[in-house]
């Protein structure tokens, strides 16, 4: 057997696991069992020769014959479904652009990016999808979305260690800030001194606290409250005093009632950066018109 006996559902499995990160996920979302998943996988690896995905204990990892598999499997994929909707009478939808952008971005530049774009250029659709960062760099790398709003921390380290490297674009650096209830103890100066984020109760995220809404340099291990995937929910937990939580800058405009933002002084400086990442190569002038709408969007922001 080689590659060139792969099946299209093989491929399309594969792409599936590459994005999701993990066979059970892939399952999920197709709406196949895991072990169907798994069949299809070994299938895939016995055509190609070489093992494609490396098993580890917090999901799969792609191995260099996979990272090449994944560019061919997502041309495929897509050349395959655009002949199908050319079979059924479609129109060829070049001017669609999927974007992929993490929660927060959601708030504020997401909205006014696209409401500009669709007056400037009304031609364009665009397909958004929520997802964590590392999620969008992987739908990246499997082709499934075509730019995305990401999302990174000090010491800045690039969005991953694939090859071929991801464009990467810094749109805005701002820093972490804390969200106090109006009426607490912390809100009565215009900075919180980072000794007194000691003790407190934390509302965070799901998953690493410290990445998710506890202050990063907290010396201590955090009290956490309340959990809430939703930074919306976060904020109303905040505004109802029953904890505080971390937020970007970037969000101090859409806070609700009940609700103080401020900086947080002493301890290392804690900047949190906006990334516009893509896959190299040339832009098609949709995602170009799209990328320039959200540059803007910033600039309009500052």
């Amino acid at each position: 057997m080689s590659l060139a006996d792969a099946s299209l559902v093989a491929l399309r499995v594969f792409r599936e696991v590459a994005e999701r990160g993990s066979l059970t996920a892939a399952a999920a979302a197709l709406g196949y069992t895991q072990s169907a998943v798994s069949r299809q996988i070994a299938a895939l690896e016995r055509s190609a020769g070489v093992p494609l995905l490396e098993r580890r204990h917090d999901g799969v990892r792609l191995t260099a014959a996979g990272r090449l598999v994944l560019r061919r499997a997502a041309v495929v994929v897509d050349q395959v479904d655009a002949g199908a909707r050319e079979l059924a009478g479609l129109p060829e939808d070049m001017s669609t652009v999927r974007l992929g952008w993490f929660a927060t971005a959601g708030a504020w530049l997401l909205p006014q990016a696209l409401t500009a774009l669709g007056r400037t250029h009304p031609s364009i659709t665009v397909v958004t999808r929520e997802g964590s960062t590392p999620a969008l760099v992987r739908a990246l790398r499997a082709g499934t979305v075509d730019i995305a709003l990401i999302s990174s921390a000090p010491p800045f380290r690039a969005p991953d260690d694939e090859i071929p490297a991801l464009e990467v674009d810094t749109l805005v650096e701002r820093s972490l800030r804390v969200a106090v209830p109006s009426m607490h103890p912390l809100a009565r100066n215009d900075f919180i001194d980072v000794e007194d984020l000691r003790g407190q109760r934390w509302i965070a995220g799901p998953g690493d606290p410290w990445v998710m809404g506890v202050w990063p340099g907290l010396d201590e291990r955090p009290v956490v409250a309340h959990t809430a995937r939703d930074w919306l929910a976060k904020l109303q937990l905040v505004a109802a005093g029953l904890g505080i939580t971390t937020i970007p800058t970037s969000l101090s405009e859409v806070v609700p009632a009940g609700v103080r933002i401020l900086p947080v002084r002493g301890g290392p400086a804690e900047q949190r950066r906006v990334l516009l990442a893509r896959l190299p190569g040339p832009l098609p002038e949709p995602v170009a018109r799209l990328a320039a709408a959200l540059r803007a969007a910033v600039l309009e922001t500052d």
